[in-house]
């Protein structure tokens, strides 16, 4: 298993940015070639020292690291 982390910084709008990501983003991103499994975080992005500048991560999960790079190179 190998897995792809995006990770996307808190925006101005995060109402507005989250519609867009999950009405249009997120099913375009679950059709690429080879992915297992996607997840998106929940709830806010912290780190061990607090807050971070991330408003979302998501995780793509695939076979195999040549599994991902196949993918990219047919988007």
């Amino acid at each position: 298993m190998a897995q792809l982390l995006v990770m996307y910084k808190t925006p101005k709008d995060a109402a507005a940015f989250d519609k867009h990501y999950f009405e249009r983003h997120v099913p375009l991103a679950k059709k690429i070639p080879g992915l297992r499994k996607y997840e998106v975080s929940q709830g806010p992005v912290a780190t061990p020292g607090g807050p971070s500048g991330y408003h979302l991560v998501a995780i793509l999960q695939y076979d195999n690291l040549a599994a991902i790079q196949n993918a990219f190179r047919e988007c």
